[in-house]
């Protein structure tokens, strides 16, 4: 069904679809949107509700109930429950909406349905919440455009994206694809079914809940309005990773009229960047870098080796506010409240952690800042044994070197950086042999 639509959007680019409000409550459909659910987990919502209470009542009960309230009209959805969580890094706290389980399976079919209609509209200049694009697909396009001459960047930040999208807005920007009045219905109740704080429910006119399962594809369609507006040959090369730009530019002038164009085509869209956040930056040898998608970007010049001429190219590691992230974590993990735990099952929590942490970051030029991270895991493991043996730090340091051959299980973390590099993918793929190449 998602081929089926997407090549009949891609193929007909003025087309409006009318026929969506019976895929959404298609079994199928709704069993794909409970697993995409089930698999993310999560808090309940105002309802209390849990994935196993769900697993509980009846996972296809469930279903079809959901099933006949959508096909009937009857499907009303429950405000979210707000609730605020720190910024990695930060001492800022960012709201988070958590719809009820029900309403994210319900969230989840409308994606299913409603995603690939808009997939075949979207550009390559963006990147985020999108299918079989990453991170680093945004990070390797700001290597190749710094690799053939673009020095200059203009970054910036969308304030409040998820809670300033006006809503009359984006639904005109649906509106262009989507013509079946049952299923902008449905999102329209998504959209205002609000939030509860203290007790109070709270609905606005703007704004995409974050956290609700749909956010990141209506924040992709109302932005894209950006994307086809924008003109590289005029304003160079944009990189949108949801509500994070940057604008790589050919020179100073350039770039300052790209930031102009920034904040008139926001403007338009009722949206403003993140004053904060946006400057414009000259990337050369010595000079100031800049911070994209949990990496720090700065041009450096590599060591004459061999006889060879050195080469200037943009280099990448973890930004501080990462490297701190990772250090409160680990923190968090060998904290004292946990010394009823053996040593072994706190050395996996932290492996299960720097698994997913390095995984990310080892596509860079992060060995050294990989390095103090792996030294204070080791010191902050050591401290741990010392404390749970009430012994000395020296102590704890030797029974992690001496006590196991493998420092209890904990994971290497040197001899896996991968340096990227400009006009190679970065990542390994099978050639048509079924071997490995970078």
């Amino acid at each position: 069904m998602q081929h089926a639509l997407y090549r009949a959007a891609k193929a007909d680019p003025g087309r409006r679809f009318h026929a969506l409000r019976d895929k959404v409550f298609r079994k199928d459909v709704l069993w794909r949107a409970w697993v995409a659910v089930f698999r993310n987990g999560g808090a309940p919502g105002i309802d209390k509700a849990t994935l196993a209470d769900v697993e509980e009542y009846g996972v296809a009960r469930l279903l079809d109930e959901l099933a006949v309230e959508l096909r009937d009209g009857g499907y009303r959805p429950l405000p979210a429950r707000r609730v605020l969580i720190p910024k990695p890094g930060t001492a800022e706290q960012r709201p988070l909406s958590i719809p009820s389980v029900r309403d994210r399976i319900v969230q989840a079919a409308v994606k299913i349905v409603l995603e690939p209609v808009f997939e075949a509209d979207f550009l390559p200049c963006s990147f985020g919440f999108r299918p079989r694009r990453s991170p680093h697909d945004a990070l390797q396009v700001v290597i190749d455009e710094a690799w053939r001459g673009r020095r200059w960047v203009v970054e910036t930040d969308i304030a409040e994206c998820f809670t300033a999208i006006p809503h009359d807005k984006l639904m005109q920007a649906i509106e262009e694809r989507v013509c079946d009045q049952a299923v902008l219905r449905l999102v329209r109740a998504i959209l205002r079914a609000g939030v509860m704080e203290d007790g109070n429910v709270r609905r606005s006119v703007t704004g995409a809940a974050q956290g609700g399962v749909v956010s990141p594809l209506l924040c992709n369609v109302f932005l894209h309005r950006i994307d086809r507006a924008w003109s590289t040959r005029e304003h160079g090369v944009m990189v949108r990773f949801a509500d994070d730009i940057v604008v790589i530019c050919r020179s100073r002038e350039q770039a300052d009229a790209a930031l102009q164009r920034l904040r008139d085509l926001l403007a338009d869209l009722g949206l403003q960047p993140k004053e904060a956040k946006t400057r414009i930056v000259c990337l050369e040898v010595g000079g100031e870098g800049f911070d994209f998608l949990g990496f720090h970007h700065r041009m450096v010049r590599s060591r004459s080796r061999d006889g060879r001429r050195p080469v200037t190219f943009l280099a990448r590691w973890p930004t501080d506010r990462a490297m701190q992230y990772a250090r409160d974590r680990v923190r968090e993990l060998t904290a004292k409240r946990r010394l009823f735990l053996p040593v072994e099952a706190v050395v996996q929590d932290v492996n299960m952690f720097l698994r997913g942490w390095v995984g990310y970051f080892k596509y860079g030029h992060s060995a050294e800042r990989l390095s103090k991270i792996r030294h204070y895991v080791r010191m902050r493991i050591a401290l741990f044994i010392s404390k749970r043996h009430r012994r000395s730090r020296h102590f704890g340091m030797w029974a992690l070197l001496n006590h196991t051959p493998n420092e209890y299980g904990l994971i290497n973390l040197y001899g896996i950086v991968v340096s990227p590099r400009a006009g190679k993918p970065w990542r390994e793929r099978p050639n048509a042999g079924g071997e490995r190449r970078r």
